[in-house]
């Protein structure tokens, strides 16, 4: 099946390695291996050109298999996590490629009360479910399970989001830049009940094409026309949200982009104002002063493995409040465990529309140490060379540990220190480097260092 079932989702380009039948067979399986024949599971799709025959085909499977489905229709990622636990679902699959572009498809499958479910916990039954429908025909079908359609279902989801708010009296204007895909489906409906933002809309029109550029803000280039906008219109910020809306990432007043450990260390440090002592998560390629912070404004700085299926385990195992991830994914206990981009959007309006206080002078005393962002390498033996590696700062007495990837820390950043982080990637013979130091020189001098191990250069457009 060319590798549809991925580490935390399921997605590959329609018309070759998934099609209508294909879905059909995944719902059958996701009846069969994960449901089994339980209900109601409840079913979304974002705006892309295949999602309609991909969520019919998948209902029907879904069906066939005995399960009762609550077909809710478009909606972001979100709010299928909103909707299991507003219909007391037994699970949901959102159906979406996310940031990637217009050809591909897939699923992002949930159990109950959207707990998260990847190949390891699931996904690799269905996978063989699939393979082996495929070689030999699907089963008989049996009871069909029930469809219920759900009215109304986005002024409910909107209502709910507005439990959040805690708006001050400034007015704000901000640049938003959907992308062609599902925030132009809530944001026109958040926003009509909050006049004191004024709103700029950069590509709200749903198009799977995506005709103006991609759905995946983590990209540079695809934050250009935000940075413009704020800077054209003297906006007092920008925010680009991905395809499916469940990630953000922000843009300052001066048009200047803001990593995304450093929008996490910013929400945890109101939260914290609010619950003192709380557990907050952080994905382990962050910048030092994300856990800096949260001790500073008396939290407990947990860090945690990439990827979302581990963050939101981890968020519940620890209780912690919130957690964010250097991806634009922003994990919150008050939407069930699950990453929110509206809500990080709500947070951060929380912040800044009390006092006058810009959100660079918010972001200033978080740049604290100059970080390379991740830079992919491609080698011909990802295990000999991180052994490699290890082997060559193990003999300078480096600190090590194998948390996710490869960690290694040299001395104490706030006295000229530097640290890195090399993940493997789950699909290409890729080393992922995140590198942080004290300043611009040290870092690019260090990370020089680390690439002359690799023996490689960084791979373009990764």
């Amino acid at each position: 099946m060319a590798g549809i079932f991925k580490a935390y989702d399921i997605r590959g380009v329609v018309g070759e390695a998934l099609s209508p039948q294909r879905a059909y067979l995944i719902g059958r399986g996701l009846a069969a291996q994960i449901f089994d024949g339980a209900g109601p599971i409840a079913l979304t799709r974002d705006m892309r050109t295949h999602s309609p025959q991909m969520f019919d085909e998948l209902s029907r499977g879904l069906r066939e298999g005995g399960c009762d489905v609550i077909e809710v229709g478009l909606a972001p990622t979100p709010m299928n996590y909103w909707a299991i636990n507003h219909y007391g679902a037994a699970g949901g699959v959102q159906v979406t490629a996310s940031h990637n572009g217009p050809e591909y498809n897939g699923f992002k499958v949930s159990g109950p009360n959207a707990s998260p479910l990847d190949f390891s916990t699931g996904l690799d039954r269905v996978e063989a479910y699939v393979l082996e429908a495929e070689k030999n025909g699907a089963p008989a079908t049996g009871e069909i399970g029930e469809k219920t359609v759900a009215e109304g279902a986005l002024n409910d989801y909107l209502a709910w989001m507005n439990n959040f708010y805690a708006f001050g009296e400034r007015k704000i204007s901000i640049g938003i830049d959907c992308g062609n895909g599902m925030g132009g489906f809530f944001l026109p409906g958040f926003f009509e009940k909050w006049p004191q933002f004024e709103i700029t809309p950069l590509f709200w029109e749903l198009d799977g094409t995506f005709p103006n550029h991609e759905a995946d803000p983590l990209k540079a280039e695809n934050l250009l026309d935000t940075q413009k906008l704020v800077r054209e219109k003297n906006l007092d910020f920008g925010v680009a949200f991905d395809g499916d809306a469940d990630r953000c990432m922000f843009v300052d007043e001066n048009g200047d982009s803001i990593s995304s450990d450093l929008i996490t260390a910013l929400i945890a440090g109101e939260m914290l104002a609010a619950t003192p002592g709380s557990p907050i998560l952080y994905d382990l390629r962050s910048s030092q002063a994300v856990p800096q912070w949260i001790e500073e404004h008396g939290g407990k700085p947990v860090r945690g493995r990439v990827g979302h299926s581990f963050m939101k385990r981890l968020l519940k195992q620890e209780n912690a409040r919130f957690g964010g991830e250097l991806s634009g994914h922003y994990y919150f206990a008050d939407c069930f465990g699950t990453d929110s981009g509206l809500m990080a959007l709500i947070q951060i309006l929380n912040l800044l529309s009390h006092g006058e206080k810009p959100l660079s002078q918010h972001i200033a005393p978080l740049r604290r140490y100059s970080a390379s962002g991740e830079v992919n390498f491609r080698v011909s033996d990802v295990k000999e060379t991180l052994a490699k590696v290890e082997n060559h700062f193990a003999g300078m007495g480096a600190r090590l540990d194998h948390l996710d990837g490869l960690t290694v820390e040299i001395g104490d950043i706030k006295s000229g220190g530097w640290w890195f982080n090399l993940r493997s990637s789950n699909t290409e013979p890729l080393l992922r480097l995140n590198l942080e130091a004290q300043n611009e020189t040290e870092r690019d001098a260090h990370f020089a260092e680390v690439q002359e191990l690799l023996g490689a250069s960084p791979v373009q457009g990764h």
